[in-house]
């Protein structure tokens, strides 16, 4: 799309020499002698880059700017003077003129000045448009759920976006969504046109994280040969994202709870405070309790934390919630794999209502991920499912996952529950069952008849 120009300048050979030289790059140029004429173009038409003049007989470019910028605030204005006084320089630009141009100009000066003024616009609108994808992206919508507790969960997200809080605590099972909990307070916050800066606190040493938290001096350490800011320093006005902070070494314990009560840190090898304004989201999956009675997270700093605290419940505890998750992520992968499965036999459905799903809504969305992309049928049915660690292949090695709880276990339960499980998974094919279970057909019924599990007629 060309861009369009309007000249507003009461000099015709100004405004014929202007119009040459836009036209020549190949720009949609309209030209007027008066401000009234401006103005009703402008009312008209959408311009990309307006050049007006300081003096024109009607109006003063001043007066037409803050008429321009009262319904107007993407194009490019430049302002074309014979009168230049600081003063007005200073004006123009504070209303709203990307710059401000002194009479005799050099043309191609004041090209070079149009392109920037272009680029600057497009790189505003580019990130405008980026915002909103992201808003969109982590709009409220996002988390999926009906039950209470999520519904509970939704209010509580919206009304800490809203606020001023700069201190929020989330806790959950890992794959509850304690990242996209904390994206969407950020992005749905006053706080969106500034940074979201995250970092795993179990992802470095001890030493690498203070950097990347806090920033470091030049000759701080080895290999410190330049200044460094932090990522508290780099969000300042925005969000810092603190995830597994259930695992912070202790030393840097005590370093983040003296920031959260004075809001100011020091770099690495720093003398001065440094104060910023940040929200501060932590998220833990660890039980932070039974941390601190052990020694290994400070309680003090647990307080500081939990000041705005936000518990995600774990997929088993929330109702028929799967049901909607499932949907929603098979029609996303649909669209993506541009496969034709519409949904979830009821079959399927009651295999995933009685899963465990210790990876959560994660671990749900993996599932269902492969399932889409392997489904052969426009439903996807019990037999695509691949759920924990024995479905592995069938090769038998998924039992090096398997752990024995603390407490003990019957063994004949275990044994139970597997044979249920590969005759519900075969559609009681008692052949398949027993090959799942890499047991004979007369072994499979004997375990049958001895468990009471009801077997299909011959």
């Amino acid at each position: 799309m060309k861009i369009r120009v309007l000249i507003i300048e009461d000099e015709s050979l100004i405004r014929w020499s202007l119009r040459q030289k836009l036209e020549g790059q190949g720009y949609v140029v309209d030209e007027v002698a008066d401000a009234a004429s401006g103005l009703d173009k402008h009312a008209h038409q959408n311009y990309d880059l307006i050049l007006l003049d300081y003096k024109l007989p009607d109006m003063t470019g001043l007066d037409v700017l803050r008429k321009i910028r009262a319904k107007d605030t993407e194009s490019v204005v430049i302002m074309i003077t014979a009168f230049s006084r600081l003063e007005q320089a200073v004006e123009a630009i504070r209303i709203g003129a990307f710059d401000y141009v002194a009479k005799p100009f050099n043309m191609d000066e004041l090209m070079f000045t149009i392109q920037k003024g272009l680029e600057t616009t497009e790189l505003r609108r580019q990130v405008r448009e980026l915002r909103g994808n992201l808003q969109r992206e982590y709009g409220f919508d996002k988390m999926i759920g009906q039950d209470d507790s999520m519904v509970r969960v939704f209010e509580l997200l919206r009304d800490i976006a809203q606020s001023g809080a700069s201190t929020v605590f989330v806790r959950g099972e890992s794959g509850t969504g304690k990242d996209l909990a904390a994206r969407i307070i950020h992005h749905n916050s006053n706080r969106a046109h500034k940074r979201f800066m995250n970092i795993t606190c179990t992802a470095l040493s001890e030493t690498l994280l203070e950097s990347e938290l806090f920033g470091h001096e030049r000759g701080a350490f080895t290999d410190a040969r330049q200044q460094k800011k932090g990522l508290l320093e780099l969000a300042d006005g925005g969000t810092v994202f603190l995830d597994e902070v259930g695992d912070m070494p202790p030393a840097l314990q005590a370093k983040l709870l003296r920031f959260l009560e004075e809001r100011a840190f020091r770099r690495v090898g720093g003398t001065d405070d440094i104060s910023v304004d940040v929200r501060v989201i932590a998220a833990t999956n660890r039980d932070i309790e039974k941390a601190i009675r052990e020694g290994k997270f400070r309680e003090d700093l647990y307080y500081r934390l939990n000041v705005v605290p936000v518990y995600l419940p774990p997929l088993r505890e929330r109702g028929n919630d799967i049901r909607m998750l499932t949907q929603n992520f098979v029609s996303h992968f649909a669209r993506e794999f541009k496969k034709q499965v519409t949904g979830v036999s009821e079959e399927a459905y009651q295999r995933l209502l009685h899963y465990p799903w210790e990876g959560n809504v994660r671990e749900l969305r993996n599932v269902i991920e492969r399932a889409t992309l392997l489904c052969k049928s426009e439903q996807i049915e019990t037999k695509d499912l691949a759920l924990g660690r024995l479905d592995d292949g069938g090769n038998g090695e998924g039992v090096d996952g398997l752990r024995l709880p603390t407490a003990g276990i019957d063994l004949a339960k275990v044994e139970e529950h597997l044979c249920r499980e590969a005759m519900r998974r075969t559609n009681n094919n008692q052949t398949q069952a027993a090959k799942l279970l890499h047991i004979s057909r007369d072994q499979l019924r004997y375990r049958l008849e001895k468990f009471g599990i009801q077997q299909p007629a011959e």
